[in-house]
């Protein structure tokens, strides 16, 4: 098995630049199966595991896709043949569930496998299979699979109210919306940028969705929808990953791409812990040279503060003189990586839904493991400041989202290598 191993000490200093969003890359990809006719460019697609994974999926479905070079990827759907997306593949992957969406909007019909991804806590599909069913389809839920039907061969448009603000079923009901026949409206729809992002791909494929990045969004259905180009925005994750790393080290870092408007909970958060962070012509430039400051923050939907940088953030706190609170109100898993911290000498402790942090003077490298995507990236920015060699284990975790992760430290002065074939630690 490979490895991530950290020297800790180093301070970071550089550019390094931020891929197409890998949350926006997922549905992109699925919503390509709708037209009927031409082919589709996505600039952008960064080569992550998950993007593999999800075009396996599209080439079962007999999905045409096509790498271009620097990052683009031509796909065509004219001669989809199968309306089943074959459990085996799609249990590898969460997010492939979205194609369920697609498929029945364009075919009326879709068998799809029961989904997988990371352990982070209850990510239900309820509310996806309740919008499908508000819009006419039968749903049947089997032992491996789910399969869906529209009893009058088209989707109709409905009023949906999401009880959770739900990114994926917001995109999954978008997407089975475009082709419906009549007005879909979404009540309490998720405003992530990577909605906007869905909707804007769609609407460039002769889709009608309005209202993207509000709580309402309107979809009037259209008869079919075409090919069309479009250029993936970048990770604010990944971004928000490398902010990070610049704030826990001391160091000087610009994450290029990185785009402000996205980021604004975050720059928030870690202006208020004591770093700098300016918005240069090509993206965003952090520094820091004082004292950390001790933080109390909550996640929560967006525009709050994302759970997808809760981990990155509690590893600057575990290094942040004083108490640090963080709440976490969107996945109740989501303190896995606390135990790994632990690991390391960090004063952690749970209270309900909040970690209380009470920062050291310095962390001590150990073996820890990924226990998920972003408690991964967590354990790498633990051991940039610890003391010694951090040794991190269950690395696919981290490589389904983030590229070339390691290089890309290494080229901003980090002291970190990926090593094969070692004997993975089993962690309790």
């Amino acid at each position: 098995m490979a490895l991530i191993v950290v020297q800790g000490g180093q301070r970071l200093e550089g550019t390094v630049r931020a891929y197409g969003a890998k949350n926006s890359v997922l549905p992109l990809l699925a919503a390509t199966l709708l037209p009927e006719s031409g082919t589709s460019l996505l600039r952008d697609v960064p080569p992550l595991s998950d993007v593999h994974h999800l075009r396996e999926i599209l080439h079962a479905l007999g999905c045409q896709t096509e790498e271009a070079g620097d990052g683009n990827l031509l796909l065509n759907a004219q001669h989809v043949d199968t309306t089943e997306a074959p459990a085996a593949l799609v249990s590898k992957l969460r997010a492939s569930f979205l194609v369920m969406g697609p498929l029945l909007s364009r075919f009326g019909t879709a068998r799809v496998g029961l989904p997988g991804g990371c352990s982070i806590g209850s990510r239900p599909i309820d509310l996806h299979l309740e919008g499908f069913e508000a819009m006419g389809a039968d749903i049947e839920l089997g032992e491996t699979y789910i399969d869906a039907r529209a009893p009058l061969g088209r989707l109709q448009g409905a009023e949906i109210t999401l009880r959770f603000p739900s990114v994926g079923a917001t995109q999954n009901l978008m997407m089975a919306a475009v082709l419906a026949e009549g007005v879909t409206v979404l009540d309490n729809a998720a405003k992530e940028p990577e909605i906007v992002d869905l909707a804007d791909f769609l609407n460039a494929m002769g889709a009608d969705v309005r209202g993207a990045g509000s709580e309402t969004i309107s979809i009037y259905g259209v008869d079919s929808l075409h090919g069309a180009e479009h250029s993936i925005i970048p990770d604010r994750i990944e971004s928000g990953t490398f902010l990070v790393a610049g704030a826990i080290t001391g160091g000087d870092v610009l994450v290029e791409g990185a785009q402000a408007i996205h980021l604004l909970p975050v720059i928030e958060k870690l202006r208020e812990a004591g770093a700098t962070i300016v918005e240069e012509k090509t993206g965003l430039r952090v520094t820091r040279t004082g004292r950390l400051r001790p933080l109390d923050v909550t996640t929560g939907v967006h525009p709050g503060y994302p759970t997808d940088m809760q981990a990155q953030l509690t590893a600057l706190l575990a290094v942040t003189p004083g108490t640090s609170y963080v709440t976490e109100t969107v996945f109740e898993n989501r303190f896995q990586h606390l135990d790994e911290l632990a690991r390391m000498g960090a004063n952690v402790r749970i209270d309900g839904q909040t970690a209380v942090i009470t920062g050291v003077a310095c962390l001590q490298g150990a073996d820890v493991a990924a226990t998920d995507l972003r408690a991964g990236a967590a354990m790498i920015l633990a051991g940039l400041v610890a003391e010694g060699e951090t040794r991190v284990h269950a690395i696919h975790h981290i490589e389904r989202g983030y590229v070339d992760i390691v290089e890309r430290f290494r080229q901003l002065g980090a002291n970190v290598h990926r090593t094969e074939g070692v004997r993975e630690l089993q962690f309790k």
